[in-house]
């Protein structure tokens, strides 16, 4: 959500923003609305300042100005009876429209209408080459009986999976791997509900445009969140934090779920594309600083890359375009892995800078050293997702046995140098 003054101040640049990041938003649309509800409340405040205005003149008439002004009273009263649902009503089209607007990208973002636009801007690491015919990551799972995902989908339906033995283990070893990573970068490591609000998903930034990717819970009173970020991003909401507070380094493990609306037909094989998973997500609330917040964003993508790094998995680096970042998103960087069994990358992580977007719509505040109230800047980046990884990490460090080396970095947590078959 961007702040109305400005909207107000400059509409030009808010539209080429929506233009390039493919918004639906009508501006037009949302700046009358804005004019009417000034209009609105100016006449409800000068309605209220005479009713207060006359009924103290009321108190102090005689008994032959009273009556008069009594009338008058109600007059304005019922004048406000009307006014103010129509005011309401107008302040709700107008929020609607304020969570369609679109942070204005940075300079250097990549300015196209999706993920074609996309940048590469460096590679680490090279794609294995094989001396003996690899196996993708669903033919190692069945050769080494590390999963089920045929009784997961009878018992849980598509997009689901059973891990066991040695891969159920990897998995675990690897999570708390990525949380020691961030609690040593200075993160306080944090469990959050499943469950969340709708006003949290809204606050977030999820709803209104990606209803569609969530599940709702008993009738839509609850929904299971796709990422810790939506907690995190609202459990400060209404306060007013001290700036010494800040930054808020928070790194938080929890389910996900998402419905994955839409991708029908895509990545239905394996554990690519699943809708229950396991995720450490970076976080920070920081001080409404550019400088700073670009600062934490390299700061939360070089903790990424070193994961990649430590984990022993070639990737690539995309600066996202304007049109792939979503509305809220100042500034993306996407890091891909390589797939050995596609012969190509795919994303793992995703680091995004919002400035106040967030903040405004959570209503997240602190503030400054001069005691002015400030809306906060907010950034996320994933810091390991599995299962997702574990298709990279089984097919680039597979042995021609079936077994699957364990990179070094996440031995002392795995207890073996080996994922070997169940017995």
């Amino acid at each position: 959500m961007l702040d109305l003054k400005f909207i107000r101040e400059n509409p030009e640049a808010v539209r080429k923003a929506i233009e390039q990041k493919g918004s639906s938003l009508n501006l037009d649309e949302l700046l009358t609305l804005d004019r009417q509800v000034l209009e609105l409340k100016r006449q409800t405040e000068a309605l209220q300042a005479e009713r207060n205005a006359n009924a103290k003149a009321a108190a102090k008439a005689t008994p032959e100005e009273r009556p008069a002004l009594i009338e008058r009273g109600k007059a304005i009263g019922h004048q406000l009876s009307e006014l103010e649902p129509q005011l309401r009503e107008l302040e709700g089209k107008l929020k609607q429209l304020l969570y369609l607007t679109p942070t204005l990208p940075w300079e250097g973002a990549p300015v196209g209408p999706d993920d074609s636009f996309n940048l590469e801007t460096r590679t680490h690491g090279r794609p294995r080459t094989f001396l003996f015919e690899p196996l993708d990551h669903v033919a190692l799972i069945e050769k080494n009986d590390w999963g089920d995902l045929e009784r997961a989908a009878k018992v849980s339906g598509s997009r689901s999976y059973i891990l066991k033995g040695d891969l159920m283990l990897y998995e675990q070893a690897l999570l708390r791997f990525a949380v020691d990573r961030l609690i040593a970068a200075g993160f306080t490591p944090m469990s959050v509900p499943a469950l969340t609000k709708e006003e949290v998903l809204y606050g977030h930034g999820q709803f209104p445009t990606a209803r569609d990717q969530v599940y709702s819970v008993n009738g839509g009173e609850a929904f299971l969140a796709g990422t810790a970020e939506v907690l995190l991003n609202g459990l400060y909401s209404g306060e007013i934090l001290n700036q010494a507070e800040l930054p808020k380094l928070l790194a938080a493990l929890s389910p996900c779920f998402r419905s994955e609306a839409g991708s029908a037909g895509k990545d239905v094989r394996g554990l690519m594309r699943v809708h229950q998973f396991n995720k450490v997500e970076q976080y920070v609330l920081c001080r409404a600083d550019l400088e700073e917040s670009n600062r934490l964003f390299e700061t939360m993508l070089s903790l990424s890359e070193g994961i990649l790094q430590a984990l022993e998995l070639p990737y690539r680096v995309l600066e996202v375009s304007t049109g792939d970042m979503g509305l809220g998103k100042y500034r993306q960087v996407d890091l891909e892995t390589w797939v050995p069994s596609e012969g190509r990358y795919r994303e793992t992580h995703s680091c995004s800078a919002l400035l106040d977007w967030q903040a405004r719509r959570a209503n997240l505040r602190y503030r400054d050293a001069e005691g002015r109230v400030r809306y906060a800047y907010t950034l996320n980046n994933t810091a390991l997702a599995t299962p997702r990884i574990l298709v990279m990490l089984l097919e680039n460090h597979q042995n021609e046995d079936g077994t699957v080396n364990v990179p070094e970095a996440v031995r002392p947590y795995f207890g073996k140098a080996k994922l070997e078959a169940a017995r």
